[in-house]
This record gives structure tokens, sequence and C-alpha cells, in this order.
């Protein structure tokens, strides 16, 4: 048998503005006072997962699959777009090995939804919760982040692919 394996990245950062829910890792952060501003529902966790899943399998980025400039993705869930990248990805032999992600931002504080993002990942994704590790930094008052204006994400993958060697 012939296995592929392959790393992938990730990154996303949108800015926050008022007046939009909270979304990330395919959550609704209910305690923040702020949203994300984008074209999409601006999750920049999973923009980030996407990316390093386009990556892994060098399938391009999230902007050539899902331009802003269409408005087919105008709001649209990302946690629907995660699906239909990693069905793709699935239908095309890649099996996700692990899954490990960063969300930078000063507020809200992250402790108690990191489990519930975990778990939406692993449903996502249709892996075991083993396999998806979700951390958070602050900003320490630093930069965009530091200050609110902003939330970022990173996203590393590994990803296998096998197929049988055939001999004639």
């Amino acid at each position: 048998m012939n296995r592929t394996i392959r790393i992938g990245e990730g990154h996303d950062t949108h800015r926050t503005i008022v007046g939009r829910p909270l979304i990330l890792g395919g959550i609704h952060v209910s305690d923040a006072e702020f949203g994300l501003d984008g074209h999409s529902d601006a999750d920049v966790l999973l923009h980030a997962i996407i990316d390093a899943l386009l990556g892994a399998s060098g399938r391009g980025d999230i902007g050539e699959w899902f331009p802003n400039t269409d408005e087919r993705w105008r709001n649209a869930d990302s946690g629907r777009l995660l699906e239909h990248v990693w069905n793709s990805l699935r239908d095309a032999g890649w099996t996700l090995l692990n899954l490990d992600c960063t969300i930078h931002a000063e507020r809200p504080r992250m402790l108690l939804w990191k489990p519930r993002i975990r778990t939406r990942l692993s449903e996502l994704l249709q892996v075991e919760e083993e396999r998806i590790n979700v951390k958070a930094k602050s900003g320490e008052h630093v930069g965009p982040v530091g200050r609110g204006e902003a939330i970022c994400a990173n996203a590393s993958v590994l990803l296998e692919r096998s197929s049988e060697i055939r001999t004639s």
C-alpha cells in the first residue's frame, strides 16, 4: 500500500463589529457583545481549518472555492462550507489524522467555549474528538487582537491518503 501524508496550515483574521453574532468553530458564542465582519458568517476558525485542509490536499484556498465576490456565499454558514470541502476531500480518499487549532481573541474568554467548539468540529469533520485540539490565546493588549479590534485563528492538519499499489 502506498501512503501519502501531508501537513496543511491555515490562517484567518476578521475585524470585530457590533450588531452581528460571534460565530467561532461553528458555535454561537453568546457572551460576546460583538461579532465578526465578513462576507459569510466570518467564522475565522472554520475558515482557517478550510484553508489548512485545502492546503494539505493541494486544492487551493477558501477564496478560490467560495469567493467573496459571489453573492451565493453572502452570510453563508461556514459549517456548511467546511462540510462541502471535507466531503470533497474524503471522496478523494483523504483521512484526517489530526487537527490542531488556535483562536486568538482578547475577549470573550474562550475557556468555556473550547469544549463545545471541539465537539462541533468533531461533528462537522466526522472524526473522534481525540483527533482535534482547540487552543485559545489572548492578545495581551497588543495589536489589533489585543485591542479587541480583530479575532484571528490558525489551524494545522495532518491528512493521509492510502492507495493500493497494483502489480501486474
